[in-house]
């Protein structure tokens, strides 16, 4: 008795026993007819045993055929899930938090996309602020993230890993009737005496409330007074609008009606933004995602500060691989 029968020889066998008709057991292998037949006979002469009665015009199993088929349905069964064990699973959607649908993170996640298969899923999250996604991070509820690293604890950096991807030049959201929304840029020294919002109240959101206060001080520039997490583009408009606010933002933001966005200057004050997941994660659309994020870096200079004078905090400039 042979312990090494070819698995296919009892999936031919298997197809025959159960259609009982070597043209229709022929055409659900997708074999030829002569070529089932000749694997039904090798089987045979390997088992020393005649498996099928023939005539013109029936087939029907032997009683050794009969023996046979509950072991050849076992053997086929646990080959198939042998095969299903180490055949390649798709990847679980990763989890992407952009904050909002534009901008550097926005464009660095439909570039990765556009270098996956469709099996391969990166689903976006819209929920500003790093500080709050690093603890989703933590938690397993979320993959990636973008925003300032270095504001993050050092307990908390600890568990991540990050890419520097952008050092984005920061603006001002005015009203279209202030002073200054006529100028194309608005120096820093012209904001002396404004209150900016800067989402202080928000505890999702502390690293971009600390980047504020680190540059106005000294500039007569405060901060305003903390407010609840703003949740959702539209609620964030409405807000604004009611309060009056001025905001502080980057140069790519949301379009809110009856206010325009400058950019800063004077010195050009720098957001910097990295691309950040957690340690140890690996999955082919972080793959995608940081090779996306490099290209897009390298393409439009994301880290190359501006050639005018620039701000930007020592520890963020060194976390950035950045100069100055």
């Amino acid at each position: 008795m042979p312990y090494d029968i070819d698995p296919r020889l009892l999936r031919a066998f298997t197809a025959v026993a159960e259609e009982l008709h070597f043209t229709r057991a022929a055409a659900r292998l997708y074999v030829a007819q002569q070529a089932l037949s000749r694997d039904i006979r090798r089987l045979e002469r390997e088992l020393g045993a005649t498996l099928f009665v023939r005539s013109t015009r029936r087939v029907a199993l032997t009683a050794d055929g009969e023996r046979l088929l509950p072991y050849a349905r076992r053997v086929l069964t646990a080959q198939d899930e042998l095969a299903a064990a180490f055949r390649a699973v798709p990847e679980r959607p990763l989890l992407v938090d952009v904050s909002v649908p534009i901008g550097t993170a926005h464009a660095v996640l439909e570039a990765a996309r556009g270098r996956l298969p469709d099996d391969c899923e990166l689903v976006a999250r819209f929920h500003s602020g790093l500080t709050g996604a690093a603890a989703e991070m933590a938690a397993g509820r979320l993959d990636v993230s973008f925003g300032r690293y270095a504001a993050l604890p050092a307990d908390v950096r600890a568990g991540l890993d990050h890419q520097p991807v952008r050092l984005e030049p920061m603006a001002v959201l005015l009203r279209d009737d202030h002073p200054l929304a006529a100028r194309p840029a608005v120096p820093l020294a012209e904001l002396a005496g404004e209150t900016l919002y800067a989402a202080a109240g928000n505890p999702r959101t502390v690293e971009w409330t600390d980047l504020a206060e680190r540059l106005f001080a000294g500039r007569g520039i405060a901060t305003a007074e903390p407010f609840p997490e703003i949740e959702g583009s539209q609620e964030f408009v409405r807000v604004v609008r009611k309060r009056g606010w001025s905001v502080l933002a980057s140069v790519e933001f949301m379009e809110v009606p009856g206010m325009v966005l400058r950019p800063l200057v004077d010195p050009v004050p720098l957001s910097p933004v990295s691309m950040v997941w957690r340690r140890g994660l690996r999955h082919p659309g972080l793959d995608a995602l940081r090779t996306a994020a490099r290209e897009l870096s390298g393409r439009h200079a994301w880290l190359t500060p501006p050639a005018a004078a620039w701000w930007l905090p020592e520890a963020d400039a060194r976390a950035m691989g950045v100069d100055g």
